[in-house]
């Protein structure tokens, strides 16, 4: 072991310093091999870092590949882990290097077979204490902060940007982090000393003696700098053996698969996150003149969302920046005086624009690659060529797709993206069409790294995404419990058009139909149905069974539906309010005159024995029925509801549920304006008072355009046909003025 000679560079994940300076570092010393913090499984697979289709950032990923019977692993029982790198990361650096120099190139943390293993109680039980037994102050927790504590920074990050992330020349930065670690490590109490990390270090310089031992003479150990001083301890070899032997380990897998900045940053949860990986990418990249070139970039960014910005603004933001960081005693302006220079200069104070750079620069969503030779279950295999043939690259940036139904590819994309859903990939989540017609979709997509983790689990399901979807759908349809879940998977079969699967659905959804006596279950069933109905025929797929059960579904509904909400409170009125409305939107959509025509029946029928109908089903029911042409006494029908006699309560809710589809019909109906109008001037103190949230809720969900156009048909229509109002001449103003401005808000008016 002594024949060799040894160099452990401290680094920090993700800076862009610390990259630079290995870099340089590791041609001066010229190792022969290069042993990096990562997991030794990837050994066989770090090659494929030195090929030209692999683009950072990128990650590599360890899985668990089965449960612990062998079973497919589900979100339950999830084992993964990932070791992100980007370009400017000091490990990805000497990856490169090593693959470029010939030099052999290993991982050396603990294996991801040990990491990936739940800690057992007692492991866990000492986890928990060592953490409760650290002091605020413990070295551990922040070696970083501690370390800028000491040079009288008050923010770390700051700290290390000056005295590392923004040097460009001058002496290695390694010996003096190395022995600022070491000082540190020296406050640890041994009886401190997580176990873990003790097992971690325990094979890194187990590994180092490996790798001498196999006759390497210049070894370079990248590494946390944190855990050098570790490393070079004169530690036995047998007490690394007695540490790490008897680990329980795990059976994992191990891949390479894209990763995106905004997963980099520290905002994503990723623990050894940074904040500003885009401004981090841009300090490595940057050949000169970095805060220049990113004002520079700044400016273009928002020229291209057509603001203004001229040569000028970013001559004197320049000026800012550097005057800032000169005044801060700083190196080199970082990003706070970068930001600051922005939003004064180039965004004139506004905030939208700097948060238009901070997404798209400070963080950005660059999206890596890996080579098509990387290792993918098969599943993952069929998606990138079910993408490529259908022309739908991957970005890490949201965008959005819009799709005509009508066009063969735009049709197939859809049946993709909706297949995908099934299998838990929301790559594409569907947002509310522009266009009007159900020949039209519009979908958000977004690539995520977890996908791919989400991707290797479906593949327990089949070995394409048609055939993975297919298993998917028919075990819930099996597993489903309620009759809406059902209706869902068959919706969600038409969509993604899985034939296959259709049958073996619509016979659970025929069985379970047939014997649910719930009406709110079959009310809630419906609509989702009747989609998939419309769907069907837009998408050419068979619809016959579906058909049969809509039809019995729709018959069952208006049979049950008067027994079902008869004497109902306030709670269940406000749920069957939610399925009537579902089920005539359904129906309406369905287009069947057979249908309709008994549904309005049935309608009529609740409205006839309006003593056991709760007063919010009643209006809306009147409302429905009036819309639809069927009744001709809407305004007697409301002067009952609204008369001396009723309960405040009961016709408040009878208002409210007829005001609830919209307020035009105020608007174009002077006889039931001046109803409501009368009924509300008439309300007694107490009585207003209670209606009121009431009465507040119900207008607050119009339009503002609708509440001022019932405003001045109040106001333009005098007095109502309400109790005789009081003179002008009778009016305390100073006493009126407050409920003339609760008036002027419900109409959604400003007070004067």
């Amino acid at each position: 072991m002594t024949a060799g000679r040894v160099e452990v560079f401290g680094i920090r994940h993700h800076g862009p310093g610390s990259a630079r300076a290995l870099r340089g570092a590791l041609e001066e010393f010229e190792p022969d091999a290069i042993l990096i913090e990562g997991p030794p499984e990837a050994d066989g697979i770090v090659e494929l870092a030195g090929d030209p289709g692999m683009v950072p950032p990128v990650a590599l990923l360890a899985y668990s590949p089965a449960g612990p019977s062998g079973a497919p692993a589900g979100k339950g029982d999830r084992k993964a882990a990932f070791w992100p790198f980007a370009e400017f990361s000091p490990e990805w650096q000497a990856i490169r290097y090593g693959l470029a120099a010939g030099a052999a190139v290993r991982f050396c943390d603990l294996p991801a077979a040990n990491q990936l293993v739940p800690p057992d109680a007692e492991e866990a039980a000492e986890t928990a204490e060592t953490a409760e037994g650290a002091a605020p102050e413990d070295v551990r927790l922040d070696p970083l902060g501690t370390l800028a504590k000491a040079a009288g920074y008050d923010d770390a990050e700051r700290w290390w940007d000056d005295v590392v992330e923004h040097r460009h020349e001058g002496p290695s930065p390694f010996p003096a982090i190395a022995e600022a670690m070491a000082e540190l490590r020296e406050r640890v109490e041994p009886c401190r000393v997580d176990r873990r990390e003790e097992q971690r270090e325990a094979h890194m310089r187990r590994t180092v003696r490996r790798a001498l031992k196999e006759g390497f003479e210049r070894v370079a150990v990248v590494c946390g700098a944190w855990h050098v001083p570790a490393l070079l301890a004169k530690v036995p070899a047998t007490h690394d053996d007695r540490t790490l032997r008897g680990l329980p380990k795990t059976k994992i897998a191990m891949t390479w698969v894209p990763w995106t900045h905004g997963r980099l940053a520290g905002r994503s949860g990723y623990g050894a996150g940074v904040r500003a990986p885009g401004w981090y990418h841009h300090l490595f990249a940057a050949p000169d003149r970095p805060v220049e070139r990113w004002l520079a970039g700044a400016a273009r960014l928002l020229r291209e969302e057509d603001l203004h910005v001229s040569s000028a603004h970013v001559i004197e933001a320049v000026r800012l920046a550097e005057t800032l960081a000169a005044l801060r005693g700083r190196p080199l302006a970082g990003l706070d005086e970068v930001t600051e220079a922005t939003r004064a200069v180039l965004c004139e104070g506004a905030e939208l624009p700097v948060e238009l750079i901070r997404e798209r620069m400070v963080v950005g969503e660059r999206l890596g690659s890996v080579p098509d030779r990387t290792p993918m279950v098969p599943l993952q295999r069929d998606l990138q060529a079910e993408q490529r043939r259908l022309r739908l690259k991957p970005s890490a940036l949201d965008k959005e797709q819009d799709l005509d139904l009508r066009k063969p590819t735009d049709l197939e994309r859809s049946r993709l993206l909706h297949r995908l859903r099934l299998l838990d990939v929301d790559w594409g989540v569907p947002a509310e069409s522009r266009s009007k017609g159900t020949f039209r979709e519009t979908w958000t997509l977004a690539w995520r790294p977890e996908f791919d983790v989400e991707l290797i689990e479906a593949s327990a399901w089949g070995t394409t995404v048609r055939d993975a979807t297919t298993a998917r759908a028919e075990a819930m349809a099996a597993d489903a419990t309620a009759l809406p879940d059902l209706t869902s998977v068959a919706e969600r079969c038409l969509l993604a058009d899985l034939g296959d699967a259709l049958p073996t659905v619509m016979r659970a959804l025929a069985d379970r139909a047939a014997l649910d006596t719930d009406v709110a279950h079959l009310m809630a069933a419906l609509p989702a149905l009747v989609r998939a109905l419309r769907y069907g025929d837009v998408r050419g797929t068979a619809t016959g069974p579906l058909r049969t059960v809509v039809d019995g579904l729709v018959v069952r509904i208006c049979v049950g539906l008067p027994p079902a909400v008869s004497g109902l409170d306030d709670d269940a009125a406000r749920d069957f309010l939610g399925h009537i409305d579902s089920v005539h939107g359904a129906l309406a959509l369905l287009a069947d005159d057979a249908h309709l025509e008994r549904w309005r029946a049935a309608l009529k029928t609740l409205i006839a024995r309006p003593e056991t109908l709760h007063g919010l089903l009643e209006g809306r029911v009147t409302r429905l029925l009036l819309d639809a042409g069927r009744l001709d006494d809407v305004p007697a029908r409301m002067a009952r509801a609204v008369s001396v006699g009723a309960a405040p309560a009961r016709a408040a809710a009878w208002v409210e549920g007829f005001l609830s589809g919209g307020g035009l019909v105020l608007v174009h109906d002077e006889e039931l304006l001046r109803l409501v109008d009368g009924w509300i001037a008439g309300l007694p103190d107490d009585a207003f008072t209670d209606v009121l949230p009431l009465l507040r809720r119900t207008f607050g969900a119009y339009a503002a355009a609708e509440r001022r156009a019932i405003g001045e048909r109040v106001r333009r229509a005098g007095t109502g046909s309400g109790p005789p109002r009081p003179s002008a001449g009778d009016v305390d103003e100073k006493r009126a003025a407050p409920a003339v401005a609760t008036a002027l808000r419900v109409l959604g008016w400003e007070a004067p």
